[in-house]
């Protein structure tokens, strides 16, 4: 692209307005360094680009890229075999890992959806190893190395900071021990020349010996390196030596270390940088409202802007009135004319910004439903160029710009051309100027061309695509309304101007008079169209604003009726959750009584237990002394006997020792026989495995509540939980199936409800898998 043009939009601001959304100097690099290009495919895939990150920053608004280091340059001397990184390069190289890291945990999970972003997360360098390794060799803060990188560089540390803490306390043990006439007051240790000194006053220099190595500005101070600090700052010189070949080490195993990655981090780089540059992109069009034009054939679908801003205007405190430009298949020029100061150069800066910015992969400041071409070249001839130094007339200047257009533009370029046939004679500049904008329209070239010759607007008459538009402007108040009306010149205003910033009426006079019955005619015919305009504006403003009006009382109404719907099924689902709670707390009232009354059973069973444990101990004690012939040696399994002691019948069921043992009413008694009295004929005993036994419940491990609706199967899952609770099983094992997870979710949402549940878990592959809740019992 013409860079005299880019310059004349000023482009180049617009691009550092950008780069301040950037995160790192690289990224807002990446921004400076952005030209538009005539390469349709290009152009499109950058605007797609820069919408997609719009859509993630959408979508989290938080984000941001990591901050890049700058390590361009290191990065091409890693090619070099040898070469060695600095510690605060090696910092760089970390930070970049980091950031790759970072960048793909954010993007690579959605990457279906944002695949751009994706693609570009999906080729950073990934090394896990290589970061941990750099991350425990190097210190972020101070950008040097960690004492932990080596073991000898730890140890040489230690070294230094032991000698060098030595060092330090022997002069400070002299600098004390001077004698007041050579001591210097406040006097500390201080280093001069790399070496630790004392300072001493000039005539003491002979009693303290040792080398001096400074004096003060005064020359009456002398830094001296006592006799007995030289041999162990010599030593620690030494380490200091031997510290910096050990970090020279480290360094050149770091760094070859990288060598093999040299590429892939090159790559890495360049992806950051462009994702640092489609943030600051995507910040801009956040901020500013940008949208993505749609980008069309200009032969056949025209060139359409809708609410068009000036991107430099938009950073300004100042209202700003948005414009529209509409042309039609066919039309290839339009010549703006109208007074000075009514924004004429503001418009065709707005749409050589917004097709260099869209080019650029820049979303532009239009709105939505705009429809851009991508244009073979981009011109401009704006602005006052005239110089001195150059012997450089403003037309002359003019004439080289025009020359430039005239010998570069293409079919399908953009030409841009303020006051053209301007700062010359108006007959030969009409003349220049009709023949040059004939010539590009001839040549398919889309032009915007500004001027005041009003002998051009008959152009529109001798060429098909050739449009006179002029700029909406205020006659009362003398006021630019910055709204372009194509279809008609715009008038100049240059009396009317005149008078209003108060030229003599008799001046004013003879300027109307110099004027010839045509132009008078033709300035009348104007101001009686842009009046009859201005009141159907006016007509067709009240008849939007009614629109509006009927629009937004449609959409209060559509409300309305949302808020109605909203409403009604906020009371059902309120209605349903107070009548589950209500359930689930009459439930668990009842679980808790039956709980209650389980346990009165349950104490009440263990007391008469004890009771009778008790008594039949006592019966056992007082007849221990009783003959051996009234042991009932005769009584056998099954004979029905009277227990005297309790006034009870039971029946035999085996003998123990000398005891025998007698069920009497389910509870198992092992009794003296002499408290027993036979009665009727034996029977069979009653097999009985526990001491004591209660009704038999019908309870099973498992239950199926397949086909049934979520309320069907609560009641069936609380039967079966009541069941097993009583039975004292363990676990309960749900089947519910697969199928849409409703009975699934039934079954967890009571089990997380109900306290008789200790827990519960999805059966595991053999128990069914997720088409079966475990449930473990209290």
């Amino acid at each position: 692209m013409n860079q005299h043009s880019l310059d004349a939009l000023e482009f180049e601001r617009v691009l550092e307005i950008i780069a301040g959304y950037a995160t790192s100097e690289p990224g807002a690099g990446a921004v400076r360094a952005l030209r538009p290009t005539p390469d349709g495919a290009a152009v499109a895939a950058g605007l797609d680009e820069v919408d997609e990150m719009v859509s993630w920053l959408i979508r989290d608004e938080s984000w941001a890229p990591p901050v890049i280091p700058d390590i361009a340059g290191p990065l091409d001397r890693l090619a070099v075999e040898g070469s060695v990184w600095t510690e605060g390069e090696l910092v760089g190289a970390l930070r970049l890992l980091r950031g790759a890291r970072d960048v793909r945990r954010a993007l690579l999970p959605q990457a279906s959806r944002f695949t751009r972003l994706g693609g570009l997360a999906d080729g950073l360098l990934k090394d896990e190893q290589l970061e941990k390794l750099l991350q425990e060799s190097l210190d972020e803060d101070s950008e040097t190395l960690k004492d932990s990188a080596s073991a000898e560089l730890k140890r040489l540390r230690r070294s230094i900071r032991s000698v060098r803490s030595d060092l330090v306390r022997t002069l400070e043990s002299l600098a004390r021990a001077l004698p007041e006439r050579i001591a210097v007051s406040d006097a500390s240790v201080t280093i001069r020349n790399g070496r630790y000194c004392i300072p001493i006053r000039r005539e003491g220099r002979s009693e303290v010996g040792g080398i001096v190595h400074d004096e003060s500005a005064s020359r009456a101070t002398l830094f001296v390196e006592p006799p007995a600090a030289i041999e162990p700052m010599n030593h620690l010189r030494e380490l200091h030596i031997s510290e910096r070949r050990e970090v020279e080490r480290i360094l050149k195993q770091l760094t070859d270390r990288l060598r093999p990655h040299a590429a892939a981090l090159v790559d890495t780089l360049e992806r950051l940088v462009k994702l640092d540059s489609l943030f600051a992109r995507g910040r801009y069009a956040l901020k500013r409202g940008c949208s993505r034009p749609q980008l069309v054939q200009r032969e056949s679908q025209g060139y359409r802007v809708v609410h068009g801003r000036h991107p430099l205007l938009l950073e300004t405190s100042e209202p700003l009135v948005p414009f529209d430009l509409l042309m039609n298949p066919g039309e290839h020029t339009i010549l703006v004319t109208g007074p000075n100061a009514g924004g004429k150069t503001v418009l065709i800066k707005a749409v050589g910004l917004v097709a260099t910015m869209a080019q650029s992969g820049i979303l532009p400041p239009v709105g939505p439903g705009s429809a851009v071409p991508v244009f073979s070249g981009i011109f401009a001839d704006i602005g006052d160029e005239q110089s001195i130094e150059a012997s450089l007339s403003t037309f002359t200047a003019h004439l080289r710009n025009i020359q430039v257009i005239l010998e570069e533009a293409v079919p399908d370029s953009l030409c841009l051309i303020d006051e053209i046939g301007g700062a010359t004679d108006p007959v030969e500049g009409t003349a220049l100027a009709r023949a040059v904008l004939l010539e590009l329209a001839d040549r398919n070239c889309m032009t915007l061309a500004t001027s005041h010759l009003g002998e051009l607007n008959s152009l529109s008459a001798e060429h098909p695509g050739i449009v006179n538009a002029g700029l909406a402007f205020d006659a009362e108040r003398m006021q630019p309304l910055y709204r372009l009306i194509k279809g008609r010149p715009g008038r100049s205003y240059a009396l009317a101007m005149a008078r209003r910033v108060g030229f003599p009426e008799a001046v004013l006079a003879n300027a109307t008079a110099a004027l010839s019955q045509d132009e008078v005619d033709t300035a009348r015919l104007l101001a009686d169209l842009e009046a009859k305009e201005a009141e159907l504006d006016e007509r067709i403003a009240a008849l939007e604003r009614k629109e509006r009006e009927l629009s937004q009382r449609s959409e209060s109404l559509e409300r309305d009726q949302e808020e109605l719907e909203e409403r009604r099924r906020e009371l059902e689902i309120e209605t349903h959750r107070k009548a589950r709670q209500y359930l689930l707390e009459a439930r668990k009232k009842l679980d808790e009584a039956m709980k209650a009354d389980r346990e009165v059973a349950r104490e009440a069973r263990r007391e008469l237990e004890a009771k009778l444990r008790d008594h039949a101990q006592a019966l056992r004690e007082a007849d221990e002394g009783r003959a051996a012939d009234e042991v009932a040696a005769d009584f056998e399994s099954g004979d029905l006997v009277w227990i005297t002691s309790l006034e009870r019948e039971g029946r035999v069921v085996e003998r123990r020792g000398p005891d025998v043992v007698v069920e009497m009413g389910g509870v198992k008694l092992q009794l003296a026989p002499g408290v027993l009295k036979r009665r009727g004929e034996p029977q069979r005993p009653r097999e009985s495995a526990a001491l004591f036994s209660g009704p038999e419940i019908d309870a099973r491990p498992e239950i199926d509540l397949r086909g049934l609706l979520a309320d069907e199967a609560r009641l069936e899952l609380i039967r079966a939980l009541d069941a097993a609770l009583q039975a004292g099983l363990a676990e309960l094992r749900v089947i519910h199936g697969k199928g849409t997870g409703v009975l699934r979710e039934t079954v967890a949402d009571y089990a997380r409800s109900d306290r008789r549940i200790k827990s519960h878990r999805l059966g595991a592959a053999y128990e069914g898998g997720s088409g079966v809740t475990v449930l473990e019992l209290e």
